[in-house]
């Protein structure tokens, strides 16, 4: 056999992988992006929740925008006061308070408040029954209470309790993958002080919100007549409240009929008894 032209196969694939690992070098130093070393030590001080609360695409991209001028070092919410301070120590700025947030969910729909009209007995997932004709529940715009939410809930500030969602407010970082999780776009992340808040997302007008849920807002206007600031207007039969003229005076709760706007207390927990059944949730 003539080795000749396999030797010589060899060395030429040889020379050729040389040429090319000395370009791919020359191409590595000449084109390498020289990267700030701050971004590695700001991305470990917010955490890694890429929760998105910030505004930024994650926690990589916040600690980017945070090396450029104007960015502001409060925005990481799930980190609060600590991590802000810390922030601004690494980069040499003004420490700024951190506006701490919680998840609401704008739902009252318990098991004895409303009812469910058909047997859901697909996949347990919310995202799920919703496409089971907009879901198992007499109110299309409640809670379905099957827990996406708690599921992504990367605290486990959420759990189910006699059909829906509620939050442990003492564990909520304000993240907002709950509200990013839920397919009814019930859940809302507001400023953690005490205020009153519209504990339902519904559309129906009052005489259906009526025979669907005890505890939904019927869109009576009374809230609306009360409030001394003119804070609330009820569009669409749902009260809504400006938080920039809300003084959180509880008036508007204490006319409400059916308990739908409630004072100081997000997750409606004085109205949420133990578990006795799940609504048709599993």
């Amino acid at each position: 056999m003539d080795w000749i032209p396999v030797i010589l196969a060899f060395s030429v694939l040889g020379v050729i992988g040389l040429i090319f690992g000395l370009v791919l070098e020359f191409a590595d130093k000449k084109l390498k992006v020289e990267t700030d070393p701050r971004i590695a030590q700001v991305r470990e001080l917010v955490g890694g929740a890429n929760c998105g609360a910030c505004g930024y695409t994650g926690c990589d991209g916040y600690a980017k925008a945070l090396l450029e001028p104007g960015t502001k070092t409060n925005l990481c919410v799930p980190g609060a006061d600590a991590v802000a301070a810390q922030i601004a120590a690494l980069l040499g700025v003004a420490a700024e308070d951190v506006v701490e947030k919680i998840a609401v969910v704008q739902c009252a729909g318990t098991c004895e408040a409303t009812s469910v009209k058909a047997d859901y007995r697909g996949i347990p997932s919310c995202a799920a029954a919703k496409l089971f004709y907009g879901g198992n529940g007499s109110c299309i715009f409640g809670c379905m209470g099957f827990g996406d939410c708690a599921r992504a809930c990367p605290k486990n500030a959420i759990s189910m309790q006699d059909g829906i969602a509620c939050v442990n407010h003492t564990a909520c970082i304000g993240c907002g993958i709950c509200a990013q999780t839920c397919p009814q776009k019930i859940i809302e992340i507001v400023p953690d002080i005490i205020r009153t808040e519209v504990l339902c997302s519904s559309y129906h007008n009052g005489p259906y919100t009526r025979k669907v849920c005890s505890s939904g807002c019927i869109g009576c206007h009374k809230c609306e007549k009360t409030c001394p600031q003119g804070a609330i207007t009820v569009d669409n039969f749902l009260a809504r409240i400006d938080w920039n003229k809300c003084t959180a005076c509880g008036a508007c709760a204490s006319v409400c009929p059916t308990g739908a706007m409630v004072y100081g207390d997000f997750s409606g927990a004085s109205r949420v008894q133990p578990l006795k059944k799940n609504c048709g949730a599993s």
